[in-house]
């Protein structure tokens, strides 16, 4: 990662207030989320609870805007812990996020805060290039990455389109109950 983007994701949020998780099928997680100025006090806001809930939710590696029923384009992402991570880019908040290249698909399994019973196989690219905006300065970022924080991030982006990972799978047949570990 250059310094620049570096520089850019450095996030200088209050403390945030840890909210509750929208499940499905909840109708705000299959409505598009709409565009914000990512420089209000409001979005700042927001990102913080995003953090602040994310951090509080264990084996949460992402939580999108909607997911706690607010319905902008706002995402928080930390894979930095995660044992599937090969890039990462560490705790990060993108407003308004657009995916401008996305290549090598692959099949891998996915579960979500929203659908805590269930995971799926997914197909997603393991090779992408998002960009979006730094909540509080507004600097426009550009994030090129892979593997499973790509595969994070497209997680992220299909729920502020109004999309589950429950929508992407193949078919029944790729949905499983999700496994509880002691």
């Amino acid at each position: 990662m250059s310094d620049d983007v570096r520089a850019a994701l450095a996030l200088d949020l209050p403390v945030g207030e840890v909210r509750a998780a929208v499940q499905a099928p909840n109708p705000v997680l299959s409505a598009r989320c709409a565009e914000v100025y990512p420089c209000s006090p409001e979005t700042v806001r927001l990102a913080a609870d995003l953090v602040a809930t994310m951090n509080a939710s264990p084996g949460c590696v992402g939580l999108a805007a909607n997911q706690i029923g607010v319905g902008q384009r706002v995402f928080s992402l930390d894979v930095s812990e995660h044992v599937k991570t090969k890039t990462s880019h560490g705790l990060f908040v993108l407003v308004n996020p657009v995916v401008e290249h996305a290549s090598r698909n692959e099949k891998a399994r996915e579960g979500c805060l929203s659908v805590p019973d269930f995971t799926g196989d997914v197909k997603r690219a393991t090779r992408l290039t998002v960009r979006g905006f730094v909540p509080g300065s507004g600097a426009e970022v550009v994030i090129t990455t892979d593997a499973f924080e790509a595969r994070a991030i497209q997680h992220e982006v299909d729920h502020l389109d109004g999309y589950l990972f429950l929508d992407r799978v193949a078919g029944a047949h790729a949905i499983h109950a999700r496994q509880t570990y002691l």
